[in-house]
């Protein structure tokens, strides 16, 4: 019987294999760019964040390099991804209760460009900015292989939460208390 170290420690190591191989796939599919997939494989907590920029549904850009000294997290969802559904509004309210702590929020809809009308019907009432990521591919955080998946960077422009290696990919509330909350003090 394995310990739960040995097992933490071979789902770890099937992350990183499962998003070697993604890469491998992406970049035969041409959507390699200047970062590989296998490098999100090596973000890691307390590291600089990759730069990444949401292209909004009403045409702004925002880096997240732009927001350094902000608490900023990222969310790659869909409309057709039922804990997206369950999650973002949670998020929303956060994202509103913490504004003025200096929490931003960008969300990438992994839907296709046919799909903006129901983008922005999901998103209407949201309190964050949303656009479509145009492909499964974000820059230095690989390949978006399974939604709702975020990551969160701190102050500093360091990941303080990859959500590669989160057991509970989707927010709740008790989750955002418990590790973003602490990074708005």
């Amino acid at each position: 019987m394995r310990s739960d170290a040995q097992l933490q420690s071979a789902q770890s190591w099937s992350r990183r294999v499962l998003l070697q191989a993604a890469g491998t796939l992406a970049l035969g599919a041409g959507l390699g760019g200047t970062h590989t997939v296998a490098q999100a494989a090596s973000l890691e907590v307390g590291r600089p964040a990759p730069p990444l920029v949401l292209h909004t549904v009403d045409g702004q850009s925002i880096s997240t390099d732009d927001l350094r000294g902000h608490v900023v997290m990222l969310t790659f969802w869909a409309t057709w991804c039922g804990p997206c559904h369950q999650e973002l509004p949670i998020l929303s309210e956060y994202a509103a209760k913490h504004a003025r702590q200096g929490l931003r929020v960008l969300g990438f809809s992994l839907d296709e460009p046919a799909s903006l009308p129901e983008v922005r019907q999901m998103a209407a009432g949201w309190s964050f900015p949303v656009g479509l990521l145009g492909s499964a591919y974000a820059g230095g955080y690989g390949r978006v292989w399974r939604i709702p998946v975020n990551f969160t960077i701190d102050r500093n422009g360091l990941l303080a939460d990859n959500g590669w290696d989160s057991r509970e990919p989707a927010w709740t509330a008790e989750r955002l208390e418990r590790i973003v909350t602490p990074l708005l003090r």
